[in-house]
């Protein structure tokens, strides 16, 4: 679904840039995750974490993903929505994935703005009713939620209740949202696709994942 990205060692220095239309990323090791988190959260991330930067060396968020995630039938309403473009199906919805950090202002995949602080990463199907046609080939998304409404590793919400928690996050009608897939293949990396968007490939657990960090779309 992704182009090959650049290659990531976890051991090394990540000086991971190309040049973008406007603006240029970069990716290095995060420190500890933040200590706003839930302990049982904290314990759940992988310690590597993403530091990803504006160039030339402004900070705009971190991010640590879940270590291990264990597959499981749909989350209660999964069913309802589908699995039609859906690449985690195996993954309940509701499931915590990450945290993220935004150390200034942030926006999310639909332009939104994201207020500095921090923020789980829960996993989330796009509807199938039309309303967000063309926003994304897939339907897999990551809402986030502000970290102190967020305390309980293995909740599980229903979907209504995640739109709900995440609506805190945006201040909007809508969720705050990254877009977020299975990628093809183990190759983690942090590159730019197209013109605005910055992908991080990494692993939730055993899984590999793709996420757009930066870049909006008008779906």
């Amino acid at each position: 679904m992704v182009r090959p990205l650049i290659a990531l060692r976890y051991l090394g220095p990540l000086l991971l840039t190309a040049a973008i239309w406007g603006q240029q990323y970069k990716a290095d090791k995060a420190g500890a995750p933040p200590p706003e988190i839930a302990a049982g959260i904290s314990q759940a991330l992988d310690p590597k974490g993403f530091q990803i930067s504006a160039q030339p060396g402004s900070p705009y968020c971190e991010l640590w993903l879940r270590e291990r995630v264990a597959a499981g039938p749909a989350a209660p309403g999964g069913s309802a929505l589908g699995e039609q473009n859906v690449t985690l199906a195996g993954i309940p919805m509701g499931t915590l994935l990450g945290v993220i950090r935004f150390d200034s202002q942030g926006s999310d995949r639909r332009g939104q703005t994201i207020e500095p602080g921090v923020y789980t990463l829960r996993y989330g199907i796009m509807p199938s009713n039309g309303d967000h046609e063309g926003a994304a080939p897939q339907r897999d998304f990551l809402l986030l939620v502000p970290a102190a409404e967020d305390r309980d590793l293995n909740a599980i919400p229903s979907f209504d209740s995640l739109v709900a928690m995440s609506r805190k996050a945006s201040h909007t009608a809508h969720p705050a949202v990254l877009s977020f897939w299975k990628a093809d293949a183990d190759s983690p990396g942090f590159s730019q696709h197209g013109d605005i968007d910055w992908v991080l490939q990494s692993k939730v657990g055993d899984i590999p994942i793709a996420i757009i960090v930066v870049g909006t779309t008008a779906g």
